[in-house]
């Protein structure tokens, strides 16, 4: 099968298009042609070599982390899909590979996608609807008149999380370019904030919760808008070692996180605040959660652009550049 590749890890490790055996299927797997994946920044970093202590992946490595297409073989015991069946996934960690003609998943990963979306729409969601609902629902626990701060809210992340906090009933606070204002008011955000023009911490007080996704820049002050009690949750990073834990690490990984999160625990503490990184799951349960809300006009998906699938490392270009207002598509199929 056809699939975008990386053989060495860095920067400047290249991703091509080149030939790869169609993927197993184990007993409790279901076999999708691909239809529609999305590009992440997470499929940078990984060909970048930023998690290769954390999840060692064997080179050479198909890239891709959002799914959508047609289940046409399924393994023995499969017992919740068929072929024929339209289905969206983020697949699990440890079987990543959208950009090619075939993904194999354990079908605990995997749901029947949205009857109101396209495929291109359906692979949208996964990652940054699964990494919102695990921060907010799951991590924060976000309650009905509570205050969030959604940094980055024109991106992938951000425009689900908005539109998820908003149907929890929170008032919504984000910070996004003077471009995308607008956007980011049309998903429900009460208090849009120009970073350009505005310095956040200047202007929130006493929030509950702030859903970060930038750097350590931003990290530090978000501190600022927190009341004490609050919740700082950050997909970017530093990891720490709750995280460590649940990924089984070694004990030398533990002490290298323990140590790379130190400064923002310590810092989160004087605030009377707590710190946590979330490196989201793949759950096949709570994407029928998310399909309820998008079948029911809760949550819409905000697609930048659709590249061929033999632009993909263009794609992932326009990702990296961070000027996509939502998620950025590769059409497979």
């Amino acid at each position: 099968m056809k699939a975008f590749i990386v053989d060495r890890y860095g920067k400047k490790g290249d991703v091509r298009i080149g030939e790869m055996p169609d993927p197993e299927v184990r007993e409790n797997n279901v076999l999708v042609q691909v239809h529609a994946a999305a590009a992440n920044l997470l499929d940078s970093k990984i060909r970048n070599g930023e998690f290769k202590h954390i999840l060692p992946y064997r080179l050479p490595l198909i890239l891709g982390n959002d799914v959508a297409g047609v289940v046409v073989r399924v393994g023995s015991r499969v017992r919740r899909f068929k072929p024929g069946d339209q289905v969206y996934a983020r697949p699990p960690e440890d079987r990543i590979g959208s950009f090619a003609d075939l993904i194999s998943m354990n079908e605990d990963a995997v749901a029947i996608m949205p009857k109101k979306l396209t495929m291109e729409e359906a692979a949208s969601i996964p990652l940054v609807g699964l990494t919102a609902w695990q921060a907010l629902i799951e991590r924060a626990n976000l309650k009905k008149g509570q205050k969030v701060l959604i940094h980055a809210g024109s991106g992938g992340v951000g425009t689900f999380a908005i539109q998820l906090a908003k149907h929890l009933g929170a008032i919504v606070a984000t910070t996004t370019s003077t471009a995308n204002l607008d956007l980011v008011k049309s998903l429900g955000a009460d208090t849009a904030i120009d970073y350009k023009a505005s310095d956040f911490e200047k202007v929130l007080r006493d929030y509950d919760v702030v859903l970060n996704s930038l750097g350590t820049e931003t990290l530090n002050k978000s501190l600022q808008v927190l009341k004490p009690g609050g919740k700082l949750i950050s997909i970017s990073g530093p990891p720490d070692p709750d995280f460590a834990k649940d990924q089984g690490s070694t004990w030398i990984l533990r002490q290298a996180m323990r140590l790379l999160s130190y400064r923002i625990r310590k810092k989160a503490k004087r605030h009377r605040v707590s710190y946590s990184f979330l490196f989201m799951r793949a759950s096949g349960d709570q994407l029928r959660e998310i399909t309820s809300l998008i079948d029911s006009g809760i949550i819409r998906p905000v697609v930048d652009r659709v590249f061929p699938f033999e632009s993909t490392k263009e794609a992932m270009a326009y990702v990296e550049s961070g000027r996509a207002k939502g998620k950025v598509i590769v059409k497979v199929r």
